[in-house]
């Protein structure tokens, strides 16, 4: 279904020290004379250090292109914008220095437009990943990227126009130029990482499932066609592993999971959902490929949270109550309806234990080979086709939150603990944003914790990604989240598919 989609792109705020990586300096250099020989980037070096103690290697290549019409258009006065011992940007006196975060997720991709010397937030979007024509999950697009050089380069392509698309878009917000753009920070999970910088992507397929590179990344903005200023970079923030990338460092630093004291969990939710647990400052992380089914996918009449989506389902006997995105009337159900209704199933007795549809109650019908429950029917809908969860539909669900609770498991066994030595459980991710935690629950996806142990805290990776823009600290903070997780693979653990199986039924107390 197609429309307007809502994407959770704000998470909680942290408060931090901005420490900027790139700094603008007003700079007024003498006019060239027939007595000095020197050139003029020579010149602005000089008058550089002269003026702010600033020493300055070197200037950026296209920039040294601009830097002699331009200073004499500006008489001599301009700001000098440098980056480490780089020069890497000329501007006009009074020019803002902007700063872009991304966080490019499989389903979506965040944008958040700073000021790079206040750190002042000045613009926010979103816009859905055009990658997924190749394939709703990262197995899929690392496939489609396989096939053949020109194959990748296009995966590449429609995730960087629907970056350039966002950076613009945000600037105009504000009436200024992605031009002024001057550095940016991207986040992504490793496959997206890899896709994007067009790096080797077949080894994340295979065992051992090992990245190109793990550690953080600084590449010019133009090598991999970001439409922004001449001679800013881009920050990668490191990966961890084949499938637990920046995105999810980027979580445990704006959530200060790192600094947690006791067991603490921190999950991102998305396609593919990342899983941390921290105790005695030890962390170690789990990728579970929960799959599209919460965010819509192979979900029979399953959509994107967009407007007229049931996001909210109550059953009252045989009584359906739910309520869609913008109170419109229901076209489809997105996922936190999709939880709700699975929820609300179990605990009725429509569904057993292990996800088997009741066929005696007056909603469950027959439809083809497979029961169905309907939701919304043709009488309330002017005679379109119902609104319905198939017996399908809830073996798809139970794929997904057994994928989910099996990492949780995983983590709790290699720590030694059991899910009641659990101070804290973050939830992060746009899913994550609007489930229900108690439904959660309910179904066993989560474990069976008093709800004032949940924290659910938004786009968690999105509010990483503006920390380690706009502060060299965080930068560094993140490269050492990084090196301190150890990465468990779920396929090596010896009771794996014992646990799976387990974490398939349905109920909060399933261990």
């Amino acid at each position: 279904m197609t429309g307007a989609q809502r994407i959770a792109v704000e998470g909680v705020k942290t408060d931090f020290v901005v420490d900027p990586v790139v700094r603008p300096y007003q700079v007024r250099v003498l006019p060239p004379a027939l007595s000095q020989s020197s050139g003029d980037a020579e010149r602005v070096m000089a008058a550089l250090d002269q003026q702010h103690h600033i020493h300055c290697a070197r200037i950026d290549t296209d920039v040294l292109r601009l830097l002699s019409p331009r200073v004499r258009a500006w008489h001599w006065e301009f700001q000098a914008v440098v980056r480490d011992d780089e020069m890497i940007a000329i501007q006009h006196r009074g020019s803002r220095q902007l700063g872009l975060s991304i966080d490019l997720g499989t389903t979506k991709i965040a944008g958040y437009l700073l000021d790079l010397v206040s750190g002042q937030s000045l613009a926010v979007g979103a816009l859905m990943n055009p990658q997924i024509n190749y394939g709703e999950d990262i197995i899929s697009r690392i496939s489609s990227s396989s096939q053949s050089a020109a194959q990748a380069s296009q995966l590449q392509a429609s995730a960087l126009e629907a970056i350039n698309e966002l950076a613009a878009g945000l600037c105009a917000k504000i009436k200024n130029s992605a031009d002024n753009i001057l550095e940016a920070t991207i986040v992504g999970n490793t496959a997206m990482h890899h896709i994007l910088l067009r790096l080797p992507l077949d080894q994340l397929a295979k065992a051992p499932y090992v990245p190109a590179v793990t550690s953080s990344l600084d590449v010019k903005a133009r090598d991999i066609g970001l439409a922004v200023s001449p001679g800013a970079y881009v920050h990668m923030l490191p990966n961890i592993a084949g499938f637990v990338g920046g995105d999810h460092v980027a979580m445990l630093l704006s959530t200060r999971a790192d600094e947690a004291e006791g067991p603490l969990i921190a999950m991102d939710i998305g396609t593919n959902t990342e899983v941390s647990l921290v105790k005695d400052g030890k962390i170690t992380a789990v990728s579970c490929a929960s799959g599209p089914a919460f965010e819509g996918g192979h979900i029979r009449d399953g959509m994107r949270a967009a407007p007229g989506a049931i996001e909210r389902v109550w059953i009252e006997n045989n009584a359906v109550r739910y309520e869609t995105i913008g109170d419109l009337s229901p076209i489809g159900i997105c996922g936190s309806g999709i939880l709700d209704a699975m929820a609300q199933l179990y605990t009725a007795g429509i569904v057993n234990h292990r996800g088997r549809m009741d066929g005696n109650h007056p909603r469950v019908r027959q439809h083809g080979n497979q029961r169905e429950f309907v939701l919304v029917g043709e009488t309330e809908r002017e005679g379109k086709p119902p609104i319905v969860i198939t017996q399908q539909d809830i073996r798809e669900l139970q794929l997904a939150k057994g994928a989910m609770r099996t990492g949780i498991q995983v983590l709790l066994r290699a720590n030694a603990l059991s899910y009641a030595d659990i101070d804290e459980v973050i939830i992060a991710g746009a899913f994550g944003t609007y489930i229900d935690v108690a439904s959660a629950i309910a179904i066993g996806m989560l474990p069976p914790l008093s709800l004032d142990r949940f924290r659910q805290v938004g786009n968690a990776a999105g509010m990483g990604a503006k920390m380690t823009l706009i502060s060299g600290g965080k930068r560094r903070q993140a490269q050492a989240i990084a090196a301190r997780v150890g990465y468990v693979e779920l396929a090596t653990d010896a009771e794996f598919s014992k646990t799976f199986a387990q974490s398939m039924y349905l109920g909060p107390e399933i261990f």
